[in-house]
């Protein structure tokens, strides 16, 4: 796992992202991870609320915490998406999970559902670190355009197109870009117990290969920003919860 980070406050280790989340997480020896997913989408400071009383009822601290999964009502523009990250990352900091180098050790997933939206930016998921052995893992969330200063929107990939073509080949970049992640993280496909799929377009199933080995859940929704077609995340949660 020489590609990530360890954060010992939190039970595991990450790889760098972009600067409101990391790249994905993987639980240190003597932890686990579990996943809480809500009935329906909390708002933002209710879902923060709702977590830390989680963490505080499984006897874990705020710095466990390390994968959210968010909804919002329709993708951002850049501008729109920086001014989100900075009302999000706030409380991340103020829960000491900047303690690393300055770096957000937290993996994230935020997409817009097509059909019944929130109002506004809400919980969907989240992860948190537990003592167990089980092999676990969260792999953030990517669309199809290198998570890198400058590289969005004229990066890209197939920047667009919609069309068959088009679609397979952001199906494989960002299937590449999972394994990319995994990689780094010391895990791979064979590991993986869910996968999830997020854009309102055709799947091209023949670039998705291994993501199948487990199901692969597609919702219809919509990536961050607009612009992005194509978003995928997985992960390996040995527990899962659904929290009223």
């Amino acid at each position: 796992m020489s590609g990530s980070i360890p954060f010992p406050d939190g039970g595991y280790r990450f790889v760098r992202g972009a600067s409101p989340y990391s790249a994905g997480v993987v639980a240190e020896p003597g932890f686990e991870i579990e996943r809480v997913r809500f009935a329906a989408p909390v708002p933002m400071a209710e879902g923060f609320r709702r977590v830390e009383a989680r963490l505080a009822a499984v006897g874990r601290p705020k710095t466990a915490l390390c994968a959210c999964e968010l909804r919002s009502p329709k993708p951002f523009t850049m501008d729109g998406f920086v001014g989100f990250n900075k009302g999000y990352v706030d409380v991340l900091k103020s829960w000491g999970l900047f303690k690393v180098d300055g770096l957000n050790p937290v993996a994230r997933s935020n997409v817009c559902p097509e059909l019944d939206p929130p109002s506004e930016p809400s919980f969907f998921a989240f992860s948190y670190t537990v003592p167990g052995a089980a092999r676990a893992f969260v792999v953030a969330g990517s669309g199809e355009v290198p998570e890198e200063k400058g590289a969005y929107p004229g990066r890209i990939v197939r920047r667009g197109d919609v069309s068959p073509d088009g679609l397979r080949e952001k199906a494989r970049w960002v299937m590449a870009e999972m394994e990319r992640r995994m990689s780094l993280l010391g895990v791979g496909w064979r590991e993986v117990t869910a996968a999830q799929l997020y854009t309102v377009h055709p799947v091209p199933t023949e670039a998705l290969g291994p993501a199948f080995g487990h199901g692969l859940t597609w919702h219809f929704a919509r990536p961050p920003i607009v612009e992005l077609d194509f978003e995928m995340d997985c992960r390996a949660t040995p527990r899962e919860f659904d929290l009223l």
